[in-house]
Order: C-alpha cells, then sequence, then structure tokens
C-alpha cells in the first residue's frame, strides 16, 4: 500500500506523515523538503522557487519523476506531496486541509520555534505569512494547472478529506489512521515499470 498525503499549507500534513510512517514502520518521503533543499542550492526561498516554476517548468519535473519512480518500484510507503496522489494514482489519497487563517498561524508559530524552512523573506508576522501563502496558493495553481492540467486542491482528488482548523494533532491523527486502517484490504495493485 501506498499513501499519498497532501493538504493545504499549516494543516498539519508534515506532522501526520511522520506520525502514520513511524506507526507502520515505513518510509516517508516529503517532496516539499526536495523543493526546499532546490531551492536553496539555488540561494532561493521556497517562495521565489515556486515563482521561477512558473515560467520553468524544471522545478517541478525533477521531484515529479522521482515521485513517479517511486510509484512505480517500491510499495509499502507514505509520500507526502501536492502531486503525489496524480503521480501515484494507485495510492490511497489523503488531504489534510486547514484554513488560510489557521495555516498561517501554525506555520508562524513554527517559524518561531526554528527558522530553516526556507519559506519567503520577512515572514515576522502573521500576517506576512498569510500573505505568502496566498501567493504560494496562486503559483501553485498556475504550474500544476499550466504542467499538468490538474487542480491539486480539488477535493475530488482524493479519497479521505479532513479538516483541522478545530481538531488538535492527536485527533487528526486518530481518524487518518483510523481511515486507513478501514482501507488497507482495499490496496491497490503496485503499478510495475512496462
Amino acid at each position: 500500500m501506498i499513501i499519498s498525503i497532501s493538504g493545504s499549507h499549516g494543516s498539519g500534513k508534515s506532522t501526520i506523515a511522520k506520525m502514520i510512517a513511524e506507526k507502520l514502520n515505513w518510509p516517508r518521503y516529503y517532496m516539499g523538503g526536495l523543493r526546499r533543499e532546490a531551492a536553496q542550492k539555488r540561494g532561493m526561498t521556497l517562495a521565489e522557487y515556486n515563482k521561477l516554476g512558473e515560467s520553468d517548468p524544471s522545478t517541478d519535473l525533477e521531484v515529479d519523476n522521482y515521485q513517479k519512480e517511486l510509484g512505480k518500484t517500491k510499495d509499502n510507503f507514505i509520500i507526502e506531496g501536492r502531486t503525489s496522489w496524480y503521480f501515484i494514482p494507485n495510492s490511497l489519497k489523503i488531504y489534510i486541509e486547514a484554513s488560510f487563517k489557521t495555516g498561517a498561524e501554525r506555520i508562524f508559530k513554527q517559524l518561531q520555534k526554528e527558522n530553516n524552512r526556507n519559506e519567503d523573506h520577512n515572514l515576522n508576522s502573521i500576517e506576512a505569512v498569510l500573505k505568502s501563502l496566498e501567493e504560494r496558493y496562486k503559483s501553485d495553481q498556475l504550474r500544476y494547472k499550466k504542467y499538468f492540467n490538474i487542480d491539486v486542491y480539488n477535493l475530488k482528488n482524493y479519497d479521505f478529506v479532513i479538516a483541522t482548523d478545530n481538531l488538535n494533532i492527536e485527533e487528526v491523527f486518530e481518524k487518518v489512521f483510523t481511515f486507513i486502517a478501514n482501507n488497507k484490504n482495499k490496496n491497490k495493485p503496485l503499478t510495475k515499470n512496462k
């Protein structure tokens, strides 16, 4: 079984992906981390890298090809990324959402603890984070529509959707893990290279 996790910014998807991977003792692949590293290698923030991606598809294609290959050659893993459900269609597709306001508050709180996320410049208030998230959302929409003709924020693409604004992380984990446990026998077959 492959579990793909997507979601809105600041929804808690990374925390949930880590918790599920730990519970199942499966590897976790984090596409956002790969994109952040690629941005950093170019001396850019993630926001700048996304902007570059609006005219340069290579910024997305490297990560997307990596996802496709994982989906064709491996099984029993968690993958976290906005396009993972699309590039690994046989995955169990989970979407974790939060409002822009909640997401901004959570990210700002996290930035106060650790400032190595390489998000954007001058994220010194919740309002600045909110503005950055809104721009990132627009960039995601533009790039994924332009290159793949998909809407990663369309909830119809997913097998399970959970709103986290009014839930704590343990409640979210319990609901997501229950869904996974109830669907483990509905495993979609591993797609092999042809």
